[in-house]
């Protein structure tokens, strides 16, 4: 289980005075518009973005220290793209988890639980045996999380959320529910502190829409495959300045 921790506790010393957040989440956007300026056609972009590029801002991510960082790789509108697209996209994400696997070393080092959160039914066989595979061996770690999220839509996690409240009350007979009860049935049940989305678009588009109530967003134009490092830390960097007030 992951422990919920208070909006005074959210952020962690950084180098350099940087509050480095206890939760980032990350919106990967721009795949498309890569390759077309590369003059590639958009299905490829996915093989240069994706969680290929992921990869990198993860090991960023566990050098800062940051324990959670929840990212985004397949919504399910993805999946109702052309058919040659959704294949592109789930070969690369399937190339991605094949090199997280093997760079099992790192998420020993620094003891990273990776979670995978949305409606996995709707992937390939292939895809569900690694899957399996990399959440058994990390499984045993506390210390920090990865959260890779597939064929995920906030709309799809409340929905699965309210049907397992929905159940104990039937089995129960309690109507209440409090935001609480919400907070602990949800697929990501941990507080977003700072949400990055590459790629210009200044929107959501349905990304953990209540564990984002009071998220700091960070916009960039840089498009997914060219984020760098220096990019991450600006990020971070504004995310440090920020009076950040909860609604109070």
């Amino acid at each position: 289980m992951i422990v919920m921790q208070t909006n005074e506790k959210r952020t962690n010393n950084g180098p350099n005075g940087l509050k480095i957040p206890n939760h980032i989440g990350f919106l990967l956007d721009g795949n498309r518009r890569w390759a077309e300026k590369q003059g590639m056609p958009r299905w490829m972009g996915h093989l240069k973005g994706g969680l290929p590029k992921g990869e990198d801002v993860i090991d960023w991510c566990l050098e800062l220290g940051v324990p959670q960082v929840s990212m985004w790789v397949l919504s399910t509108e993805n999946l109702d793209r052309s058919k040659k697209e959704v294949d592109a996209i789930l070969e690369a994400v399937y190339k991605g988890l094949e090199t997280l696997e093997k760079k099992q070393s790192l998420l020993d080092k620094y003891e990273v639980s990776v979670k995978f959160v949305g409606d996995l039914n709707r992937l390939p066989p292939k895809m569900l045996k690694i899957i399996g595979k990399i959440m058994q061996k990390t499984a045993k770690y506390q210390k920090k999380v990865l959260n890779i999220m597939i064929a995920y839509g906030s709309q799809f996690e409340l929905t699965e959320t309210f049907k397992k409240i929905a159940e104990k009350v039937l089995k129960t007979g309690m109507i209440t529910i409090t935001p609480k009860d919400i907070e602990k049935n949800l697929l990501v049940p941990t507080p977003v502190d700072l949400i990055i989305r590459t790629g210009g678009m200044n929107r959501m588009s349905g990304f953990m829409m209540w564990q984002a109530a009071y998220a700091e967003i960070y916009f960039t134009k840089t498009l997914w495959p060219d984020f760098t490092k220096q990019e991450l830390i600006k990020a971070i960097k504004w995310f440090s300045e920020v009076q950040r007030n909860y609604g109070k």
